[in-house]
C-alpha cells in the first residue's frame, strides 16, 4: 500500500499528500493481492445499479456512499459499514473512478477508522475523449476479477 506522503500526490487526490485526510492509496493489482491474501478488505461503495448493471468485484463487501440514479448521498453511510467492518479494519474502498471513494474514505477516517485505503482509478476508470470509461484505466480494464449480474 502506498502511505501517502509528501512525495505521492495521486491525480485523484489534488489535496495536501502530507494530510489528505485518509490512510493512502492502493493500485488496482494491490487491492486484489491484498484480499487474497487477507490483508484487507474491499469496500464497494458504488451504488446498487451500478453494481447490478456495471459489475461487481466477488468477495467485495457493499455500503453506498450515494444511492439511487441521482447519487444522493447515503445519510447513514458510517451506521451501514460500522455493520459489516471494524473501525480497527484495514479497508480499501472502490467506487466508478476513486472520486467517491476518496470522499467516502475521508468521511469514514472522520468516523474513527484507522485503515481506509483508496483503490486508484476505480472500478470503470477515467473517462477517454469520447467520454466513455473503460478504455484507459480501472478494474476492467486490468483484467481483475469481476462478474455481472
Amino acid at each position: 500500500m502506498q502511505a501517502s506522503n509528501s512525495d505521492h500526490v495521486s491525480r485523484d487526490n489534488p489535496g495536501s499528500a502530507a494530510s489528505p485526510g485518509y490512510a493512502g492509496d492502493v493500485t488496482p493489482g494491490e487491492a486484489w493481492n491484498l484480499m487474497q491474501t487477507g490483508g484487507a478488505r474491499m469496500l464497494d461503495v458504488r451504488t446498487a445499479e451500478e453494481l447490478r448493471f456495471v459489475g461487481s468485484v466477488p468477495g467485495a463487501l457493499h455500503v453506498p456512499w450515494a444511492i439511487g440514479i441521482d447519487f444522493q448521498r447515503n445519510p447513514d453511510f458510517v451506521n451501514q459499514v460500522l455493520q459489516v467492518a471494524r473501525r480497527e479494519d484495514k479497508l480499501m474502498l472502490l467506487c466508478r473512478s476513486a472520486k467517491r471513494s476518496l470522499s467516502a474514505a475521508r468521511t469514514l477516517t472522520q468516523a474513527g477508522f484507522t485503515q481506509v485505503y483508496n483503490i486508484l482509478e476505480g472500478f470503470e476508470g477515467d473517462m477517454d475523449g469520447n467520454e466513455r470509461r473503460g478504455s484507459i484505466n480501472g478494474w476492467r480494464l486490468r483484467g481483475l476479477p469481476w462478474r455481472q449480474s
